[in-house]
């Protein structure tokens, strides 16, 4: 069977390779910017670089490893009976459902992901979106443009009920903001558990319809699984109050998109960002745009100046890990879907 090979692979522990070993090749799926002057040379190493909408160079089919910068491309999900020497792939990413076929899956290839790159940008951009909400900003800059002086009160931060669903290290980093700004943070996760120190209490998602009745914004920060889809639904956002808002940084896949368009249209919700949405990109024409109080970003929230050489130095910290046979960071379970555990 394809790509099973001796050693604790599937455990984020590859063979060790030892001194002497043949060369090794690293496989890189490129994106719009070039990363070959980002990937410090190793001994032993030879990258091989497959460039967008370009066929594969024929030494790529020979990869011990594979870093992705678009993990939409279809080269290993097309190609993946052939990476015979394929024990580990690297993803840009923090989320891998792209990746996560069946083929790799039920394989004994390592699957790492950017876990922590994006966290502090991430929670950044979720706190500027609670304040331009709460403040208005998008009023104050219509008004400024039509040269129109209308002074009004804003709501505040302060005491305002914060709802995080998922608590992973993304949800961890906005919690700690939002408690520096004074505000009551609830965290909803797969498991219910006590005296957590930046979630409190944290519930599970069978709480979730009592939390929104409470909660002035509910931010979503959930990988793609089969438990995740569509949890947030009509009937939650039901239980919202009027003055409520809601973001959305993690996956579309976790929103019934279309139910909150009717909430914003019905006016049961004060307010939405959605940083991801379906389809993507979203086409010009889509109705969506034109939602009444939606914020509408393009999958950036977590991107900031100088990601792509953290992310570098995050792959280069494993690959050295990775040639010596030891335990690699950021190791996924494929089949819940994300790297348990903080």
């Amino acid at each position: 069977m394809p790509n099973e090979h001796p050693g604790d692979v599937g455990g984020g522990h590859p063979t060790a390779l030892g001194v002497g070993t043949a060369e090794r090749v690293i496989a890189v799926i490129e994106d719009d910017d070039p990363s070959t002057a980002l990937l410090p040379p190793h001994a032993g190493v030879r990258y091989v670089f497959i460039e967008p909408g370009s066929p594969a160079p024929q030494d790529a089919f020979q990869c011990d490893a594979l870093f992705t910068w678009d993990p939409s491309n279809p080269f290993l999900r097309d190609n993946f009976a052939r990476l015979t020497n394929l024990r580990w792939v690297h993803a840009s990413s923090a989320g891998v459902d792209r990746l996560l076929f069946p083929e790799l899956m039920d394989s004994d290839v390592v699957l790492t992901n950017s876990r922590y790159v994006f966290d502090e940008s991430l929670a950044e951009y979720v706190m500027g979106l609670m304040l331009m909400m709460s403040k208005d900003f998008a009023a104050t800059l219509t008004f400024q443009r039509e040269h129109r002086w209308v002074k009004r009160e804003s709501d505040t931060l302060r005491g305002a009920v914060v709802v995080l669903i998922g608590v992973g290290p993304i949800a961890r980093r906005i919690a700690r903001f939002a408690k520096a700004f004074g505000m009551v943070v609830h965290g909803i996760g797969r498991t219910a558990r006590s005296g957590d120190p930046d979630f409190g209490d944290i519930t599970t998602a069978d709480s979730m319809q009592a939390l929104f009745a409470i909660a002035d914004h509910v931010v979503m920060v959930l990988p793609k699984t089969p438990a995740t889809e569509k949890l947030v639904d009509a009937a939650a956002l039901a239980a919202l109050k009027p003055s409520a808002r809601l973001i959305n940084v993690g996956r579309a896949w976790s929103l019934d998109q279309d139910a909150l368009v009717r909430a914003l249209r019905d006016r049961l919700l004060a307010g939405a960002a959605l940083d991801v949405v379906t389809p993507e990109p979203l086409p010009a024409d889509d109705p969506l745009w034109d939602t009444p109080n939606l914020v509408i970003s393009p999958h950036m929230s977590g991107d900031y100046r100088g990601w792509q050489a953290d992310i570098v130095t995050l792959f280069d910290t494993n690959l050295e890990l990775w040639l010596r046979g030891e335990p690699l960071r950021n190791v996924i379970d494929k089949h819940l879907g994300y790297a348990p555990g903080d």
